[in-house]
C-alpha cells in the first residue's frame, strides 16, 4: 500500500498467511482488524490464515472468536477451518471443544 497500490482481500490474505508461517499471531490479528476498518471483506482464505496464525500461538480462544466473526459475517468454513480451530483447541487442552468443533463440522457436511 506504500506505493499506491490498493489492497483487497487476495493481498490483506497473502501478509496475514506470511504472519501465520512466522508465528506472528498478534500481526494476523491486527490485519484482519485493519481490513475491517478498510472496508475490505474477509473471505474463507482469510480466515483459515488468521485461525492457522493463532492454532501455531496457542490462541485457542482468539481461533474460536474468528471462527464466530466468520458465520456472523456469512463466510462459510471449510475442512481447513475446522482443522486449525481442533487443533489450537488440542494445543490448549480444550478438548471438549474440539469434539464440538468434530460435531459441528459432521453436522455441517464438512468432509474431515
Amino acid at each position: 500500500q506504500a506505493q499506491g497500490i490498493p489492497a483487497d482481500t487476495i493481498t490483506f490474505s497473502a501478509a496475514i498467511s506470511a504472519c501465520e508461517k512466522g508465528g506472528q499471531w498478534q500481526r494476523a490479528l491486527q490485519l484482519m482488524e485493519d481490513m475491517q476498518a478498510q472496508g475490505i471483506p474477509a473471505d474463507t482464505i482469510t480466515y483459515n490464515a488468521a485461525i492457522s496464525a493463532c492454532e501455531k500461538g496457542g490462541q485457542w480462544q482468539r481461533a474460536l472468536q474468528l471462527m464466530e466473526d466468520m458465520q456472523a459475517q456469512g463466510v462459510p468454513a471449510d475442512t481447513i477451518t475446522y482443522s486449525a480451530a481442533i487443533s489450537a483447541c488440542e494445543k490448549g487442552g480444550q478438548w471438549q471443544r474440539a469434539l464440538q468443533l468434530m460435531e459441528d463440522m459432521q453436522a455441517q457436511g464438512i468432509p474431515a
